[in-house]
Order: C-alpha cells, then structure tokens, then sequence
C-alpha cells in the first residue's frame, strides 16, 4: 500500500494535481496529524481511526515524494534499523527482558544508538 500511494501521488502529479510548494504539502501532513489526534481521543468507531491513520500516512508519503524521498526505502531502511538494534538490547541484557524496566531497556537502547 505504500508503494501503491506513492504511485498514485506521482500519477496526480504528473497531471498537475500537486501542492505549489513544501510548505503546503506540510500544512496537509499538520492537518492529518490534528485529525488523527483528534479521533484518537472522541469514541469513534475503528474504522474511523484507521482511515485518519491512513490519511496521516498518506500525506506523509506525499511529502516525502515531494522532497525525493522513496518512503519504502526509507521504511526499510528504519525496520533494519530497529531490528538492530532490539538485537543490541537482547544480547546485552543482564537478564530476561521481561524482568528489566523500560529505564534499563531505553539506555541499552542508547548504547545501540551510540553504535550506528
């Protein structure tokens, strides 16, 4: 699906269906944000919450598009990221991760971070 929007803003694009600027494409992305935030807090069906998470999501891909960026690359690129370092936490805990605070999981986090 993020693929699949990134293809479709690049069709838009291409027919003129496009912000003039940066800023504008943010203003949408800040838009999105406040409504998604927004039915996170009222007592909206699901499907509601899903759809501003989708919108959020959307203007987010188009303002990477905007700026060059490829949003799948970029999203692998964090997995890769991330899963790095949990692996950096996993096989640095003193004990089971179960039995350590989030204090202790977020500065073996850091020490990972450090590592990058």
């Amino acid at each position: 699906a993020l693929i699949k929007a990134f293809r479709m803003q690049e069709k838009t694009a291409q027919v003129g269906f496009e912000w003039e600027n940066a800023e504008q494409v943010w203003e949408k992305v800040e838009e999105e944000l406040a409504e998604f935030r927004e039915a996170m807090k009222g007592d909206l069906p699901p499907e509601k919450r899903e759809e501003e998470f989708g919108d959020v999501l959307f203007s987010l891909i188009n303002y990477a598009r905007f700026h060059g960026i490829e949003p799948e690359s970029a999203l692998e690129r964090v997995n890769r990221k991330f899963k790095r370092r949990f692996e950096y936490i996993e096989k640095h805990a003193p004990r089971d991760l179960k039995d350590m605070t989030l204090q202790e999981m977020d500065a073996l986090w850091e020490r990972a971070k450090d590592g990058d």
